[in-house]
């Protein structure tokens, strides 16, 4: 799974004339490949809720999100799995299929909750539109093939 987190002092998510909203946080964009499994969701979820990049007293990225009492909320983007080497119109091969990428979606939330972190989400599928105040700016992105290795003997 792939996230792109943006550390906002605000954002905010509409679908059709539903609007959430979240205050100080992070706004998760969120994508499943098709190769991805539970334990990508978790990995990743686990991975953003430690990841230590509010700021402290000082200013500096030093404090998690669960160390500030922040909230998070979770937009569905396969698009961050676009290819586009070849020619101009991307291609979304990589991506999951809707039902897959739909399960890890609510396994990444679920895990997410479980860190007893304030929660907000799009509506996984529908056009959406997302407005954020990008704090810093920070923007950080998390793969979760990226991770390292456990190390032997």
């Amino acid at each position: 799974m792939r996230a792109v987190i943006q550390r906002v002092r605000e954002a905010s998510v509409k679908t059709g004339t539903a609007t959430t909203a979240i205050g100080p946080g992070l706004l998760v964009l969120v994508a499943a490949a098709k190769d991805d499994s539970v334990s990508d969701a978790r990995y990743l979820a686990d991975k953003i809720a430690a990841l230590r990049i509010m700021a402290d007293a000082n200013g500096k990225m030093n404090r998690s999100l669960t160390e500030v009492d922040g909230a998070i909320l979770v937009v569905s983007q396969f698009t961050l799995y676009a290819r586009t080497r070849k020619g101009n119109r991307p291609s979304f091969i990589d991506a999951a299929g809707t039902e897959a990428a739909r399960q890890l979606y609510e396994s990444f939330i679920a895990r997410i909750k479980e860190h007893r972190l304030k929660v907000a989400t799009g509506s996984f599928g529908d056009y959406m539109l997302v407005s954020l105040l990008n704090d810093g700016p920070v923007t950080i992105i998390i793969d979760s093939k990226d991770r390292e290795k456990p190390r032997r003997g």
